[in-house]
């Protein structure tokens, strides 16, 4: 590796811009941004190389001692990083919720990363202060649908803040639920909050003995990091069995009455709207009023699910989200803007004073800083990228884009159903879908007893997984896998593959090819074969 001078000159050179565009490092950039745009129109994995092979690359734990030319380390990173990366943008790349990006990104990114604004104050975010302020104001819109006098008041007040922009959907249901703890014990005659005296002073005060929060159990796992960092603890994270694979209302109110029933309080229930697992939307309308006769906050995770309200033909999917007090939404899913663009919506404009801090030399009370309401501090400009989505795309290009999705998540889902060879476990509600392969020697399998089922099921199971490492290793498309309660199997837990279809660069042939690929894999595999010809040989 060439290494650099070590002088002042040389480092004043590195933050200066290239005088030409024949500069050195105008030739860098227009080689790595090549570099990039080859490797993503290749296949998911270019290179078969071991996670053990990548590690040697990363083993060393020395800081390096002299400054290495940055036409050199940029070599290097091509090298190491770039080409044993994923292509997220490949169209066989099924698996996740991660996809292709719109290309006007990287430019628009070269701009965030060039201004390098700090969101967290004002001094340091003077015009991307109001430009997040008017995006958070255009999501609450599309959700909660105030006139405009509403968003006139509160897009820019001071005291009042629409939602809080976050890296993730992790760090946007923390928010929503810090801010319903601390409305729930809040301050009253003789206790100053919780955000104060602390959770046992809550507690006494308010005389419960623990505070719940209740979702499904598709609930994402960023609640149960959320009840931990909060103090509420994961026991106290109730979540309800879902072989329907939604939170039931019934169900619902039941469990919450006897949890208060024990003296206990409950915190808040979680509408999921689009699942990670299998993309279904609970009931919301009616978990709204469970919400409202329990006496506890309503909290929609519509992270992956959120973007379909900008479908005049499937947004009725999510009706009674408008009833939600927070919402949390993923732009860098459906809205296809890259990682780090999570937030979380508040119907009440005040709702996150309940979380205001004040520092006298950042955040200063009466000033519009962002940072008072927000969990993180200093962030980047990830706003704009939202912003400038809406822009280019419209409502309307999202709804072509949504629709798209479904209707090719149905079309797969057809395929599925119309091949002997694989069984369908859970149909789309939006772009999911699970399914699993199976011999046609084991049709009706649903029909046999308990016993004959779960045993079979496991042999399925255990194919599953082997077919899913096996089609992932050889690097040409990518599935993912997940266990879920299957309602007609007496709710035993089958593994699946699991399918995202968010990439609009997908191709129905894709599909296909994807499903022969399962089928060549499946042929050559032992439990297959002895499925195929004595399909119940070990149940005797």
């Amino acid at each position: 590796m060439a290494k650099a001078e070590v002088s002042l000159e040389h480092l004043f050179r590195v933050f200066t811009k290239p005088e030409h565009n024949d500069s050195t490092l105008a030739k860098i950039e227009r080689h790595l941004s090549d570099n990039v745009s080859d490797f993503l129109s290749q296949h998911v994995v270019t290179k078969k190389t071991s996670l053990e092979e990548i590690e040697q690359d990363f083993s060393s734990a020395h800081v390096p001692d002299s400054p290495e030319f940055v036409s050199s380390h940029a070599e290097a990173l091509l090298d190491k990083l770039v080409a044993h990366s994923v292509n997220t943008y490949a169209p066989t790349f099924i698996g996740h919720m991660t996809s292709a990006l719109p290309y006007f990104h990287l430019p628009l990114s070269k701009l965030m990363v060039g201004l390098n604004q700090n969101l967290v104050k004002i001094e340091t975010s003077k015009a991307f202060t109001p430009l997040e302020r008017q995006t958070l104001g255009m999501m609450h819109n599309l959700i909660y649908a105030q006139d405009e006098d509403f968003y006139s008041q509160y897009l820019h007040s001071a005291e009042h803040s629409l939602g809080a922009f976050c890296s993730g959907g992790t760090i946007a249901n923390i928010t929503a639920l810090w801010v319903a703890r601390n409305l729930k014990l809040g301050p009253q005659p003789g206790f100053s909050g919780v955000n104060k005296a602390g959770l046992a002073s809550a507690y006494r005060h308010y005389n419960i003995h623990n505070l719940g929060l209740m979702t499904s159990r598709r609930g994402h796992y960023s609640l149960g990091k959320a009840v931990d960092v909060l103090g509420i603890g994961r026991d106290n994270l109730l979540s309800i069995d879902s072989p329907r694979q939604i939170l039931e209302p019934e169900k619902a109110l039941a469990f919450g009455k006897a949890y208060q029933e024990k003296g206990n309080s409950l915190l808040a229930i979680i509408g999921i709207a689009g699942t990670t697992e299998t993309g279904h939307i609970d009931p919301l309308d009616e978990l709204a009023d469970v919400a409202k006769e329990l006496g506890c906050h309503f909290h929609v995770d519509a992270a992956w699910g959120g973007a379909t309200l900008f479908s005049e033909r499937n947004r009725s999917k999510l009706a009674g989200i408008e009833k939600a007090d927070s919402v949390t939404i993923d732009a860098h899913k459906q809205m296809y803007v890259p990682m780090g663009a999570g937030m979380a919506i508040f119907k009440d404009p005040k709702a996150s004073n309940a979380v205001r801090h004040h520092a006298q030399y950042i955040l200063r009370q009466g000033s519009k800083d962002l940072g008072a309401t927000t969990l993180e501090g200093s962030r980047n400009g990830m706003a704009m990228m939202v912003y400038s989505s809406f822009h280019i795309f419209g409502r309307r290009g999202y709804e072509l884009l949504i629709d798209r999705a479904i209707d090719q998540a149905h079309a797969f889902a057809d395929m599925i159903n119309a091949h002997e060879c694989f069984e369908l476990m859970t149909a789309p509600v939006l772009s999911l879908l699970t399914y699993r392969l199976r011999p046609i020697e084991l049709k009706g399998l649903e029909n046999e007893s308990s016993q004959q089922q779960r045993m079979l099921n496991e042999q399925l199971d255990e194919l599953t997984v082997s077919i899913q490492k096996q089609q992932r290793e050889a690097g040409k498309s990518f599935v993912s896998r997940t266990r879920i309660e299957i309602e007609k199997y007496n709710n035993q837990a089958i593994t699946v593959f699991r399918v995202v279809l968010a990439n609009p660069l997908t191709t129905n042939d894709d599909l296909k090819a994807i499903l022969a690929e399962q089928v060549a894999l499946a042929e050559g595999h032992a439990i297959w074969q002895g499925l195929s010809k004595h399909p119940r040989a070990k149940i005797a």
